[in-house]
C-alpha cells in the first residue's frame, strides 16, 4: 500500500546523491510594481500547485509521498526543518492505470513538489498540440511493483494464459527498456523480468 510518510520512492527509479541536489528557481511572485519579488514556495503553495495540475490532468487517487511528517488530517506538521532526503513521489491513477512521478533534484521538498507540478503542466501543454494524449506521454511513468510482489503475467504485461511465444516476445520488448544499460533501467528491473519469464515458461511447460 502506498504511504504518504515516510517517502516511498518508486521501485527501479534511480536516486540522486545529496551532493547532486541543487537550489531551485521555483517560487511565487509577491508584491506589485517596484515591490515585486520572487518568494520561495511554502509546502502548502507547492502542494496546492500539484493538486491543481493533477486535477487538470484527470488524475485520480493521488498520494504524495515525502519525508515530511503529517498530522492526522494529512497536512504537514508545523515547525519541521527540511528532511535529509528531500525527494518526493506522486502516485496516481490515469486512464485506469497506476502511475508515479518522482523528483529528488532539489534541496527543498517544496521545490521538488513544484517540479512535479511543472512537469504535469508542460505535458498538458504538449498534449494540446494533438500529437499524443497525456496518457500516452505518461506511459513511461507507470508504477512498477516491488520486486517479487507481482504475478509473472503482470510483470510481463501479458494475459495469464499467454503462450510461450507471447511470453518470450514480451520479455524481449521489456528487456530493451529495463536493461541496466538503458536510461531508466536497473538490475532490479531485469531481475524481475527474468524471474517472471522463468515462472511463465515453467507454467507453460506443465500445461
Amino acid at each position: 500500500m502506498t504511504q504518504a510518510y515516510p517517502l516511498q520512492w518508486p521501485h527501479g527509479r534511480p536516486r540522486k546523491a545529496p551532493t547532486e541536489r541543487k537550489d531551485a528557481t521555483f517560487g511565487k511572485v509577491v508584491g506589485t510594481g517596484h515591490e515585486r519579488r520572487l518568494k520561495s514556495l511554502s509546502l502548502a503553495d507547492a502542494r496546492g500547485r500539484l493538486q491543481d495540475e493533477v486535477d487538470r490532468l484527470g488524475g485520480k487517487s493521488a498520494i504524495l509521498s515525502t519525508n515530511v511528517a503529517l498530522r492526522l488530517d494529512g497536512l504537514p506538521r508545523s515547525g519541521q526543518g527540511e528532511p535529509d532526503d528531500t525527494g518526493v513521489a506522486l502516485y496516481f491513477d490515469l486512464g485506469g492505470k497506476p502511475h508515479v512521478l518522482a523528483c529528488d533534484t532539489y534541496t527543498r521538498v517544496a521545490d521538488n513538489i513544484a517540479a512535479l507540478a511543472a512537469h504535469i503542466e508542460a505535458t498538458r501543454k504538449i498534449e494540446r498540440l494533438g500529437v499524443a494524449t497525456a496518457a500516452e506521454m505518461f506511459a513511461g511513468f507507470q508504477a512498477l511493483p516491488a520486486p517479487g510482489s507481482a504475478s509473472w503475467w503482470s510483470v510481463l504485461q501479458v494475459e495469464q494464459d499467454a503462450t510461450a511465444e507471447q511470453i518470450e516476445a514480451a520479455f524481449k520488448r521489456l528487456a530493451r527498456e529495463r536493461h541496466p544499460d538503458r536510461p531508466g533501467g536497473s538490475h532490479d528491473m531485469m531481475a524481475d523480468l527474468n524471474r517472471a519469464r522463468e515462472q511463465g515458461l515453467k507454467e507453460r511447460s506443465r500445461g
